[in-house]
């Protein structure tokens, strides 16, 4: 992957909430959980300002909501709240290695995070501080990776990391197909004309508009999330050019 690793002074990682999975069905595994702190430390000490936009669906997808008979809003509504709990969890992970990490919602959830104000969070990465971006957009019917572009458009991240379960972007489903494409790396335009779904296209669409690159990684694995950030060796990086 043709990359500047040295220009990534803010980022933006996306981290699904199936990454948090691990090997479990459900919820929250413990070594992934840990794994993903132990490495956001070492970016931490490295001065890299970091801001993570987390996923819920380890615990509720807002499109699980049919299943149930709850309309689809409501449905999105339980799906951001599944992001504060992933969100308080990791926040709690940092702070036991000693990261001020603040957590920052779209909804309003005084008790246990602040609200998103984009002064105020330029502000926590002038003092060091990580920031967990929870609640989605705050509205249903937009994605987390959504979420993502708008908050490095926002506070001008040199780049988005999307942490998931799979090693990089393929032209179909490699475990359907196995004549499926591996792509090292891709322009938003054919992304989004090849209709790939690797990614949202809102938000893809958002960061062809800002040219904000795009690195989708595995995060499982040892030093996958230091690899794909200071390595730039891992993953599929969407881009022009």
């Amino acid at each position: 992957m043709e990359t500047n690793l040295l220009t990534y002074k803010r980022i933006i990682l996306k981290l699904s909430g199936e990454a948090l999975l691990g090997d479990k069905g459900y919820g929250i595994d413990v070594s992934v959980m840990n794994n993903i702190a132990d490495q956001l430390v070492v970016l931490w000490k490295r001065s890299i300002e970091i801001g993570i936009v987390i996923g819920g669906g380890n615990i509720f997808r807002g499109t699980e909501g049919e299943e149930l008979n709850i309309d689809r809003a409501t449905a999105d509504y339980m799906g951001m709240l599944a992001t504060e709990i992933n969100a308080l969890a990791l926040q709690g992970s940092l702070v036991a290695r000693g990261i001020d990490a603040r957590v920052m919602s779209s909804l309003s959830l005084v008790e246990i995070a602040e609200p998103f104000i984009l002064a105020k969070a330029l502000s926590h990465f002038k003092k060091q501080r990580v920031i967990i971006f929870a609640g989605g957009t705050g509205l249903p019917f937009f994605t987390t990776d959504t979420t993502a572009a708008l908050r490095a458009i926002e506070l001008k991240a040199d780049a988005i990391f999307k942490a998931t379960k799979v090693d990089a972007i393929y032209s179909d489903d490699p475990l359907k197909n196995k004549n499926a494409k591996r792509y090292s790396k891709i322009s938003y335009t054919k992304f989004l004309s090849r209709n790939l779904k690797a990614m949202d296209a809102t938000a893809v669409s958002l960061c062809r508009d800002y040219n904000i690159p795009i690195i989708l990684f595995n995060i499982n694995g040892k030093n996958n999330l230091l690899k794909a950030i200071l390595e730039g060796v891992i993953g599929t990086i969407i881009k022009e050019g």
